[in-house]
């Protein structure tokens, strides 16, 4: 018997003992006031803290002091993300130019955006043998946890790791903007060679590009892309950049910040919470989703087919038994999450450029049919919509993104947002995040 047989022979002894130990009773969650998750009864976050940064709205005040859902809204600094994608033009990039906003709370003219994506540029760069001696060192499918290492291990070819100067940690904010795609991308390929048996390419970035340019370039063998495939995906970058200081890997970053560590810590942390299953990869739960429709559903266009099986999957009889349609409904957005409503434009250029308007016609009949669906199986009536997620994994894949890759993109675009966040963290509040836990233990002697 192996070292580690041995270990899962006595953890499985063991596990019967730590559940009925570490389980607490729901009711003294009600008897304490605890909110769970930190969430109240209606599913609404507890405020813990307070941010320039972002804030997303799914409610709006009346004039007699009502709270009514309205259509969701995403603020980044002050600007609606909506105006900053609408106002670029067909063939401008706008994930920089937000990185910038985010980073440092104004929109940059001209000369400030070349100078920024010229220091991009710059440091767009890894390590001398960084590749080949820490990437392609442990190859693995998981490329977010291949990412997170290398992100620590950039702590150690950085002399100033810990000094906690502000323009230090901007410094290691940027570089970590610029770096995210390659540390993806190349994980990817050292994967993709070494346990796939595939061929192997690293193509450098090129200084003039965009960053969505750059990841599809480091991406395709042949470095090919066209103008409307880098643009529907900087789009996707700019809607996943930065979603307020509430959810999980946000919240984390400044949790680990609040404590005084380092960047790369920080930032690692931060990763570590993304790849959750219950965060950072809603998108392959919906193409794994659509996956087992496209086999069991014959007709894509037999409304009452999509319809049973729909219903089905709700039942909890088919797809992965959960009772989930996956992609519809949202823990803050009541009645649309307006990064879909953004984005469906571009995905629906992108299917007809691809020759996808079959696929694009069954997902606008489940987006129909879904809401209808849930209200009258779940008797939930606030309203269901389908959230960013519900197309994001379509357009990737249209992009021939690798499914590896999916959560690595949500990472590649949220490091700006907790770049931002760190940074607030840093000059904004100066005390460490330490909440209070009531012990329920029960006392032996």
């Amino acid at each position: 018997m192996t070292k580690r047989e041995q270990v899962m022979n006595f953890a499985a002894e063991k596990k019967d003992m730590c559940i009925a130990n570490d389980t607490i009773a729901d009711e003294l969650f009600t008897e304490y006031g605890v909110n769970r998750g930190l969430r109240d009864l209606n599913g609404k976050g507890v405020l813990t803290g307070l941010t320039n940064i972002s804030a997303v709205v799914s409610f709006k005040d009346g004039p007699d002091g009502e709270r009514t859902p309205c259509d969701g809204e995403l603020w980044y600094r002050g600007y609606n993300v909506k105006t900053l994608i609408d106002k670029l033009g067909p063939e401008e990039f706008g994930f920089e130019r937000t990185a910038y906003l985010l980073l440092f709370g104004e929109l940059p003219d001209e000369e400030a955006l070349h100078g920024f994506e010229k220091i991009l540029a710059a440091v767009r760069t890894l390590p001398t043998n960084f590749t080949r001696d820490v990437i392609m060192k442990a190859p693995t499918k998981d490329i977010m946890n291949s990412m997170t290492r290398s992100i620590l291990t950039l702590a150690a070819y950085d002399k100033n790791t810990s000094v906690a100067t502000l323009e230090n940690n901007i410094r290691q904010c940027i570089q970590l903007v610029a770096e995210f795609p390659m540390l993806a991308v190349y994980g990817y390929h050292a994967y993709n060679h070494y346990e796939n048996e595939h061929s192997m390419y690293i193509h450098r970035p090129k200084p003039r590009l965009s960053t969505a340019e750059n990841f599809l370039r480091m991406l395709r063998p042949d470095k090919a892309y066209s103008a409307l495939e880098a643009k529907v995906l900087d789009v996707a970058l700019m809607l996943h950049m930065e979603h307020g200081g509430g959810n999980n890997s946000t919240f984390t970053t400044r949790v680990v910040t609040s404590a005084g560590t380092d960047t790369y810590s920080a930032i690692a942390a931060a990763m570590s919470s993304l790849k959750g299953p219950k965060h950072g990869g809603a998108n392959i739960k919906v193409m794994e989703m659509m996956n087992d429709i496209h086999r069991n559903v014959k007709d894509w266009d037999d409304r009452d087919e999509v319809r049973s099986y729909l219903g089905r999957m709700i039942d909890g009889e088919v797809f992965d038994h959960k009772g989930l349609i996956y992609g519809m409904g949202h823990a803050v957005y009541s009645l649309s999450d307006p990064r879909e409503r953004i984005f469906k434009t571009y995905v629906e250029h992108l299917a007809k450029a691809k020759k996808r308007e079959k696929d694009m016609r069954l997902y606008n009949l489940i987006e129909e049919l879904a809401p209808e669906l849930i209200a009258e199986k779940r008797h939930i009536f606030k309203g269901v919509s389908p959230n960013v997620d519900f197309y994001s994994g379509f357009v990737y894949e249209m992009l021939d993104i690798p499914m590896e890759l999916f959560t690595p993109l949500f990472a590649i675009a949220r490091i700006a947002g907790w770049s931002a966040h760190r940074l607030e963290e840093l000059i904004g509040m100066n005390k460490i995040i330490r909440p209070a836990y009531k012990s329920v233990m029960v006392e032996i002697e």
